[in-house]
């Protein structure tokens, strides 16, 4: 047989040259390979971090009815690390959590240096949470936030402690050569400014330069294994996580945690880099299969593909879009959206309606379906993450370094340039919050009389306020104009209520260049610090830093200290004011202490540690009464149905079966990379499959008793049967562990009868 040289085929036969060439261009195009020469080390790594599915306060809302009874969606710690081959690393962990907590990154860290020794400090290593507000609470460390969980629960702390350190340990053992890349983009319709009017009280001209009273860009990280190709991404965007509104129970990422399973979802859908297609999320179900069998508790996750989405700068932004822009930001006018209808009139400056704040309850995409709600914002962020990864073309390049600095900001001197030259010297405060804080947001609103907006407080709340702590002159003058409701940063009995002392951190990944901030900047507090410190980075004289770089800002990362708004913004006194803790400065002393930072970084000098933040965990009290035994009805056992679906029953795509089991509290087994809830395909006559878990956004877990000293307990399952369901013989299961008189630990199982697809 005669070969043919590649010119011979082209001389003989053009017609089959051109189908070989671009048939090889095809296979390189969709091979694993990639063409690009790597620059990094890149690891990822993921692992549960659910907690206690049961009893347990949920942090966010500050609501002391909102106590865990199931899962909506499990919750997870996502971990990338960037690493020069020999040189420096950076690590960044995603938590689906309302926020970092200075505890929980201590220990954290001190397992790193025990396993690595100084390779991952809290120099390098940055713990971030998404804000959502339906994770269990309990796992900070200051009193304030920790008083509607009835103190610290040990539970909460250990699952994001053993969750986040070993996703850091997969990443790490991950590692492998790869590229990143970077790309940007805007989302209009996943936010909107809840607070407008105190974002009017930034100067015209300031206000001038922005289109937009909230913050719409999503930045976006593509990591590119050199042997996989595509592993994951990362990205970071200003939303709240309060698409699940103040009353919901059911464990939940929210609607960034959504984001991130959406985007996994799609990877295996798909394959990653594949173009984006509408039947992916048709109805925002992920196909994921954790690892179900909890009493193995194998642990062993591998995971190539993997996304997060970060928090931004979440003072302002909300998800509760129809109330803010239909409400509030059209100033009193009457909603037109059809369907829709305003019980009330919304106050522009105060966010009240019928003069009471209770009243002015946000409303989201999907209302009154809070769970719609979540997946339209998670999925509009979903979206636009998939189109930038897959026209993301931006290499980073350059070194990796980093900067960190504990600061006390409670008695801070900050000079402020003046006009013509020179400075004053101000102070910021002890922490200290508003009255307004007390009236919440449209997000959430507070209860009894207060309201936003409020830069006077009122006697009675004031002789209330002074059964705990009456703030002294100095504190008052300080934190003026806020009218102080709870004097935090000096109340220290039992233990400190409020930090004092914080990180504050630079990550530079070649172009980017990641503000690690431990609180919620507002929209124009964080255009602030970003401009600062580009400033200083571009005008430093060093070559590497030029217009092409990028800063983001990770709010709520490695601890939380509440809100920072601008000092005009802070003068209005609504809710982020009120919240602000350190007073009218607090973004100047961040503005100047992270100016610090980025100087040393551009010139490659050190920085001083700062002082060390107190250790509270040996003070915690915990008043949450741990779970005595579980029983059942005379005649039942654990895992048996008490409502069943119907006997020779069929559903079809769209309907919702529900079985109902004899079930045990979930605190007994937090089911960690396992879960409460199967459903499984059957295939054959006699094999039974996983399809559907704890992980999945159509499944839902609903724990209950009938009363709250009762030892009996039932858990409904819930599936809502998506439309991508494939057609067959199905069954439900559930996996607990019951507690008995003695404290052993049983765990049982339980399946409902089988029912029909079509």
């Amino acid at each position: 047989m005669e070969l043919f040289s590649a010119f011979d085929l082209y001389r003989r036969r053009p017609f089959w040259f051109l189908i070989s060439l671009v048939f090889l261009l095809l296979t390189l195009l969709n091979s694993r390979v990639v063409l690009s020469d790597p620059n990094y080390l890149i690891g990822l790594g993921s692992y549960d971090i659910t907690g206690p599915a049961a009893d347990v306060n949920m942090m966010g809302y500050a609501n002391t009815d909102q106590i865990a009874s199931g899962v909506h969606f499990r919750l997870r710690a996502r971990a990338f690390i960037a690493a020069e081959p020999k040189g420096n690393r950076a690590v960044f962990v995603n938590l689906d959590a309302c926020m970092a907590s200075q505890l929980v990154t201590a220990r954290v860290i001190e397992r790193l240096k025990a396993r690595y020794g100084d390779l991952y400090t809290e120099k390098n290593v940055a713990i971030s949470g998404i804000h959502s507000h339906a994770g269990p609470g309990g796992y900070l460390q200051y009193v304030v936030y920790i008083v509607t969980s009835l103190g610290f629960v040990r539970q909460s702390f250990d699952a994001l402690v053993d969750g986040i350190e070993k996703s850091i340990i997969q990443a790490h053992e991950n590692l492998h050569p790869g590229s990143i890349f970077v790309n940007k983009g805007e989302i209009l319709d996943a936010g909107a400014n809840r607070s407008p009017s105190a974002y009017l009280n930034n100067p015209a001209e300031e206000r001038s330069k922005y289109k937009y009273d909230f913050d719409t860009e999503m930045t976006l990280l593509k990591f590119v294994d050199t042997e996989w190709g595509p592993v994951g991404s990362f990205n970071w965007f200003a939303t709240h996580g309060t698409s699940m509104s103040r009353t919901n129970s059911l464990i939940s990422g929210d609607n960034k945690g959504a984001a991130a399973r959406f985007m996994e979802d799609w990877f295996q859908q798909n394959g990653i880099g594949n173009s984006y297609s509408d039947e992916s999320v048709v109805d925002g179900t992920p196909r994921r299969v954790s690892n179900i069998i909890p009493d193995m508790h194998d642990n062993h996750h591998e995971l190539l593909e993997l996304a997060a989405s970060f928090q931004s700068l979440s003072g302002q932004p909300a998800t509760k879009i129809l109330s803010i822009a239909k409400r509030v930001r059209s100033a009193l006018r009457q909603a037109d959206k059809p369907g829709f209808t305003l019980d009330y009139l919304v106050t522009f400056n105060h966010s009240t309606c019928g003069g009471k704040n209770e009243l002015c309850y946000g409303r989201g995409p999907g209302y009154p379906d809070e769970f719609e709600s979540t997946r339209i914002i998670g999925e509009r962020q979903f979206r636009k993450a998939v189109d930038l990864f897959n026209t993301a073309s931006e290499k980073i390049n350059g070194k990796i370094d980093h900067r960190h600095s504990f600061v006390d900001f409670s008695q801070l001197e900050v000079a402020l340039p003046k006009q013509g030259g020179g400075s004053d010297l101000v102070k910021t405060c002890p922490a200290a919050m508003g009255f307004a804080f007390a009236a919440g947001t449209t997000d959430g609103p507070g209860a009894f009389d207060f309201k936003q907006g409020d830069n006077e407080g009122n006697a009675f709340w004031k002789l209330v306020r002074n059964f705990l702590k009456t703030p002294g002159k100095e504190q008052v003058d300080c934190q003026h104009p806020k009218p102080i409701l709870l004097d935090t940063g000096e109340m220290k009995k039992p233990y400190d209520w409020a930090p004092s002392i914080l990180p504050i951190q630079i990550l530079r990944i070649g172009q980017l260049v990641i503000l690690s901030v431990p609180g919620e900047f507002t929209t124009m507090a964080g255009r602030r610090l970003r401009d600062a410190v580009k400033t200083v980075l571009m005008s430093s004289g060093n070559s590497e830093f030029n217009s092409d770089i990028h800063v983001v800002i990770a709010g709520l990362t490695n601890t939380y200290s509440q809100y920072v708004t601008t000092f005009e913004e802070y003068e209005v006194q609504r809710y982020e004011g009120a919240s602000t803790l350190f007073g009218p400065h607090t973004l100047s002393a961040y503005i100047q202490e992270f100016k610090k930072l980025a100087t040393a970084l551009a010139n490659g000098q050190s920085v001083e540690p700062g002082p060390q933040p107190p250790d509270l965990l040996d003070k915690q009290i915990s008043l949450l009464t741990p779970v005595v035994m579980d029983a059942t009805p005379p005649g039942m056992h654990f895992g048996d149905c008490s409502s069943d679906v119907p006997q020779n029953s069929t559903f079809k795509r769209g309907d919702t079966a529900t079985v109902v089991f004899w079930s045990a509290c979930p605190r007994n087994d937090l089911m960690t990379e396992g879960t409460f809830s199967l459903v499984e395909i059957l295939q054959g006559k006699e094999s039974w499959f996983p399809a559907y878990d704890d992980d999945d956004f159509c499944l839902r877990f609903k724990w209950s008793r009938p009363s709250k000293l009762s030892a009996r307990s039932q858990a409904a399952i819930e599936w809502r049967i998506p439309q991508s369901a494939s057609p067959g013989v199905y069954r439900i299961r559930h996996f607990g562990a019951a507690k008995g008189l003695l404290g052993s630990i049983s765990h049982f199982t339980g399946s409902s009868s089988a029912f029909v697809v079509t």
